[in-house]
């Protein structure tokens, strides 16, 4: 285990900085949508597995 959570800054920053870009978000549905996708997609990278097909499971489940 890391004595720092760099790696985990580096996975939030794409977050941060689409966050920042849009100003965030009106409703609290978006925002949570939004990071449900990001789990998702986040997710399947780290285990090299295609994001759009993972997301298709989890639609089609």
């Amino acid at each position: 285990v890391e004595p720092t959570n760099n790696g985990s800054e580096r996975l939030l920053r794409p977050a941060v900085i689409q966050r920042k870009m849009t100003n965030g978000y009106r409703a609290m549905w978006a925002a949570e949508g939004e990071a449900d996708i990001r789990t998702v997609v986040d997710t399947a990278r780290l285990t090299s597995a295609s994001p759009f097909g993972t997301i298709l499971k989890t639609v089609s489940a």
